[in-house]
């Protein structure tokens, strides 16, 4: 009977399962929890509420407002814990949270009575500091350690809970510390930035030098009298830049962690922007360990199947694709009664992409083989999830601040997930191509965003070409500009005309000072205190509209530039969606060794641009092929991507600082962008109301009873632009008539005088 009477016992709780035990125990602490909150905020306490704030207040003082947080977080585990999809949180994590609330009770009670010379016994007896468990603990390390020992035991107590609760290695537990500090020390940074500027009367001295004397009360007499708004944060506007500070390192200027004032005594001063104001940073997720394993083996299986040994020996992971690194095996053949064993050929490997697709079912998959310095063939499978590439990862990376050039760029990550860079200067030239919604613009948008968060205008300056007018313009009014943005194709002949004037101007400067290019020029120049030469940066965003209308002229302006312009500082960055014979002709694709291709739409269209297939099988949104002018094969990148948010502020940053004084007209005002003109006829009606051939265009159509550009070309010998720009006088005067397709314009006042026409 005490035996049947037993069992009945331990059936009501014992006989239930571990996991509903847990469940149960979880809900009652997160009741408690609830209540012993409630009771906190709440005037009207019942007795045993009452009673229980008591008790946790004699026992843990002040730390008594965490034992709420404590069971409700310990019974979130337990609930969690006890569910079919088991958590990964351990036992460990809850453990580690009790260490953490002890060391809190242990320093409450400590620092009172070290510091402020509080009686021990008195602060547990009276509720505070860290209560009768605080006084314990406390009581036991003063007497085992003494003071000092104490504050190292605790800690190091905290430092292990921490490392528990969060599970983290020490060392990133220390880089958040770090990165916390440094966090501070700049907002402190920004707030004395700030005040130096916002007070300029302030009876405080600067805590550094100032360059020379006066010249902090001339900068804040320009801001009195401009006061142009700097916006170098998202939803904060900030006053003038501040001056440059004496004494401050150069890599210290250039580095984004603080504000860079360039420019020397008598220029303008420029500011460059910091990375964490403009550009934002990405989560980058990670591909379980278990999926990687799974499909490891559905490769190797594959191959066996079809008669090729091989194994799996390397796994790299990037943005786009992960890439297997499989190693041949051996094939052992009996040939008269000897067994003979054979390297497995590469080609059979190249030629199983396909089926390895259908066994991954992913596609496209690509075969590098082999892999550029490792013993290797790579297999390229797509992620099922595509992550983007931030510029900011990549500017911010080791090997993008210790590279060396004049004109750095960040490309993206290779299939290692390994930032790519390069230098635009050794390159010298790029072409980009690829299909429709590929990416190209995108890739334009952050080579020059990384330009403009590295560079002056003082620096580099460009020449940006938009025939679709969407692309380009956002980056409109910025001083960087040598001129507008051009979006008329019948302009573009004339742009390339000046870039090639503009070569020719800067050899002749070279050949008068002995200099070979124009980093020896800008080195004399900086010796004899005179302005260095910038760097010309020339983009076209679509090539293929501007070989449909004037093809010849831009291919013969193009490979000029691209041949002899490296040396003036000159360079080229050239897109287009059609990467055919006709647009990317042989001659440009000589003059371009460095090329970008994204995703094109057959293999035609990847032997263009690269010549070779692989550009077909690409993904797109950014995933492309990187031929590098040093490099023997492809490499695999996925680009960077920068957002119209982050282009947005980059613009509204450099707007903000103005354009640069010679290129501000004395009738504008203070923050109005007066860009200086291209090519000579336009200079010449500026400073001129009437063209000085205007008379003898009037004779040349009243000759011939008839007005067409092409006429005035021929008989004044004159460029397009300038014909065409005098025929739009006449029509907007009345003169002639509107355009007719390829028929010549009519004359509207053929019966005048000459004399009346100059007159009109």
């Amino acid at each position: 009977m005490a035996r049947r009477k037993r069992k009945k016992k331990q059936g009501s709780w014992f006989n239930l399962a571990s996991a509903r035990q847990r469940e149960i125990v979880g809900v009652l602490l997160i009741a408690v929890a609830g209540v012993t909150v409630l009771s906190l905020l709440s005037a009207n306490q019942g007795q045993v509420t009452d009673t229980w704030l008591r008790v946790l207040r004699r026992l843990f003082g002040w730390g008594f407002v965490l034992v709420p947080l404590g069971f409700g977080a310990v019974g979130f585990w337990m609930v969690l814990d006890s569910l079919d999809e088991a958590s990964d949180v351990g036992w460990e994590r809850p453990l580690g949270g009790v260490l953490i609330f002890l060391v809190i009770i242990i320093l409450l009670h400590f620092f009172p009575s070290l510091l402020l010379d509080h009686d021990p016994r008195t602060l547990a007896d009276s509720d505070r500091g860290g209560g009768l468990v605080g006084y314990t603990l406390s009581r036991v390390l003063l007497i085992g350690v003494g003071p000092l020992g104490s504050l190292v035991l605790l800690f190091a107590l905290l430092a292990i809970g921490l490392i528990t609760l969060l599970s983290l290695s020490l060392a990133e537990l220390g880089a958040i510390t770090a990165g916390v500090w440094t966090r501070m020390r700049a907002g402190m940074r920004d707030r004395y930035d700030d005040i130096v500027i916002r007070a300029p009367n302030s009876p405080h001295p600067p805590l550094v030098e100032e360059e020379k004397p006066g010249l902090r009360e001339r900068v804040i007499e320009r801001v009195k009298e401009s006061s142009p708004i700097v916006a170098n944060r998202a939803g904060r506007t900030d006053a003038s830049p501040a001056p440059q500070m004496a004494g401050a390192p150069a890599a210290q200027r250039r580095s984004g962690a603080a504000p860079r004032i360039i420019g020397g005594p008598g220029r303008r001063k420029w500011r460059l922007p910091r990375l964490s104001d403009i550009l934002e940073v990405n989560v980058v997720q990670e591909l379980s360990r278990t999926e990687i394993r799974e499909k490891a083996q559905i490769i190797e299986q594959t191959l066996d199947e079809f008669g090729v040994p091989a194994s799996v020996v390397e796994v790299n992971q990037g943005p786009t694709v992960t890439q297997f690194g499989v190693e041949p095996g051996y094939i052992e053949r009996k040939s008269k009664g000897k067994v003979k064993r054979k390297k497995v050929k590469v080609s059979k490997i190249n030629a199983l992409s396909d089926d390895l697709a259908l066994a991954l079912a992913a596609s496209p998959i690509r075969i590098e083989a082999p892999v550029p310095g490792r013993p290797v063939v790579g297999v390229e499978v797509p992620n099922s999830d595509i992550h983007l590439v931030a510029l900011r990862g990549v500017m911010e990376s080791e090997l993008f601040q210790r590279a060396k050039g004049a004109l750095k760029i960040a490309l993206g990550q290779d299939v290692s997930g390994q930032p790519v860079a390069t230098d635009l200067t050794r390159l010298p030239h790029l072409l980009i191509a690829g299909a429709t919604g590929s990416g190209k613009s995108v890739c334009i948008n952050s080579i020059l965003t990384c330009l403009l968060m590295e560079f002056t205008p003082d620096e580099l300056q460009l020449l940006l070409i938009d025939p679709k007018r969407v692309e380009l313009t956002n980056f409109a009014h910025i001083p960087h500009l040598v001129a507008p943005v051009v979006v008329d194709v019948e302009r573009v002949v004339g742009v390339l005309q000046w870039a090639v004037r503009e070569m020719d101007r800067r050899y002749k400067l070279f050949a008068e000072v002995g200099a070979r290019n124009i980093a020896a020029y800008n080195r004399q120049t900086a010796e004899a205190g005179k302005p260095k030469l910038p760097y010309h940066l020339l983009v076209i965003d679509e090539l293929a509209d501007l070989m449909m209308a004037a093809p010849d002229e831009v291919e013969r302006l193009v490979c000029r530039l691209a041949q002899m312009a490296r040396a003036t500082g000159i360079h080229l960055i050239i897109a287009t969606q059609r990467p055919s014979v006709d647009v990317v002709t042989g001659l440009i694709k000589a003059n371009f060794p460095a090329r970008i291709s994204f995703a094109v739409t057959s293999q035609v269209d990847s032997r263009v641009i690269l010549d070779t297939p692989g550009a077909e099988r690409l993904l797109g949104r950014g995933d492309m092929l990187w031929m590098a002018p040093d490099a023997s094969k492809l490499r695999r990148l996925q680009g960077c991507f920068v957002s119209d948010k982050e282009l947005e502020r980059l613009v509204r940053f450099w707007k903000g600082m103005g354009p640069p004084p010679e290129r501000r007209s004395r009738f504008d005002g203070p923050g109005e962008p007066v860009q200086a003109p291209l090519w000579e006829e336009e200079r010449a009606e500026e400073e001129e109301e009437i063209d000085p051939l205007w008379g003898d265009a009037l004779g040349v159509i009243h000759e011939h009873d008839s007005a067409s550009v092409s006429l005035l070309q021929r008989k004044l010998r004159i460029g397009y632009s300038r014909a065409a720009r005098l025929v739009d006088i006449m029509e907007e005067r009345g003169i002639v008539g509107p355009a007719r397709g390829n028929q010549p314009r009519p004359l509207l006042q053929s019966q005048r005088d000459d004399r009346d026409w100059v007159e009109f």
